[in-house]
């Protein structure tokens, strides 16, 4: 068995990465939205937080009733409790990577996980 996992996406609505790539510590998703449209739901999470980075377009996050403009080059982190949902612009397409993670579990950072 190889030590990686290799997958093409098309541009999807979304696509998880779970699966996939057989995914053990994090989830992945790519997700495009047009022009216009929104996330169809609020949500929050019990343990993981989440992080975006906005690959193209814009539009923005309402996060515990607070906007968040957001547009390509932008990242975001969100903790578990924060009630969130992603909206693109009204004349804008926009595309994101969202990587869920359980929150403080990272134990070491690259250079101290790194076998040189």
């Amino acid at each position: 068995m190889a030590n990686f996992s290799k997958v093409s996406v098309a541009p999807d609505a979304r696509t998880e990465l779970h699966d996939k790539l057989s995914l053990t510590g994090a989830e992945i998703s790519i997700n495009n939205l047009p022009a216009g449209a929104c996330v169809p739901f609020i949500h929050a999470h019990k343990n993981n937080e989440e992080i975006y980075a906005v690959l193209d377009g814009k539009g923005k996050a309402v996060i515990d009733g607070e906007t968040v403009e957001l547009a390509a080059g932008d990242w975001l982190r969100i903790s578990p409790a924060a009630r969130r949902q992603f909206f693109a612009s009204e004349d804008t397409a926009i595309s994101f990577i969202c990587i869920q993670v359980k929150e403080n579990s990272l134990g070491e950072y690259t250079r101290d996980d790194a076998i040189v």
